[in-house]
C-alpha cells in the first residue's frame, strides 16, 4: 500500500474510534428555523458521530423531543408557530423534560426571552454571532460528558 492510503485508513480508523468513545451515538435535537444553520449543524454533528434530529419550530421540536428523547437539545428562541421559550417551558413540565440538557443558540444576547430561558435552567446560552461550529460541538461534548 502506498503511504497516502495507509494514512487515509489510519485517519478513518482513528476518527471512528474517537467518535464512538466520545459520543456513543448520542442524539442531538436541533430546533432551529434557519435552513442554512440547520444544514451546517446537522452536517457537523453527523460527521462528529452524533445522531441528529431536526425540528423547524418549537411545536415540532416539542413533539420530536417527547418522541425521540434526545440526549441534548440545541434550541433557537425566535421561531414560527411556537417560540423557543414556550417550547422550553412546556418541555420542563414533566420529569424527563426537566432533566434533558438544553443549549440555547440565539441572536438575542439580552432581554425578556433570555431571562425566561435562563429561568428554565438551560445548560448554556450561545449568541449566534459569537461561536463557531467547533465551539458548539465542544460545548455539547462537555455537557454530555457530565452524564
Amino acid at each position: 500500500m502506498t503511504l497516502s492510503i495507509v494514512l487515509l485508513l489510519r485517519t478513518i480508523i482513528n476518527t471512528l474510534c474517537m467518535t464512538k468513545e466520545t459520543s456513543a451515538r448520542s442524539t442531538i435535537l436541533i430546533v432551529e428555523d434557519d435552513t442554512h444553520l440547520v444544514k451546517a449543524l446537522e452536517h457537523k454533528f453527523t460527521i462528529e458521530g452524533f445522531d441528529v434530529v431536526i425540528a423547524r419550530d418549537g411545536a415540532e421540536g416539542l413533539s420530536k423531543a417527547e418522541e425521540e428523547r434526545p440526549d441534548l437539545i440545541l434550541l433557537d428562541l425566535i421561531m414560527p408557530v411556537m417560540d423557543g421559550v414556550t417550547m422550553l417551558k412546556k418541555l420542563r413540565i414533566n420529569h424527563w423534560g426537566r432533566s434533558v440538557p438544553v443549549i440555547v443558540l440565539s441572536n438575542l444576547s439580552e432581554g425578556k426571552d433570555v431571562e425566561e430561558a435562563d429561568k428554565q435552567e438551560v445548560y448554556d446560552y450561545l449568541v449566534k454571532s459569537n461561536w463557531t461550529l467547533e465551539d458548539v460541538v465542544a460545548k455539547v461534548r462537555e455537557r454530555l460528558s457530565k452524564g
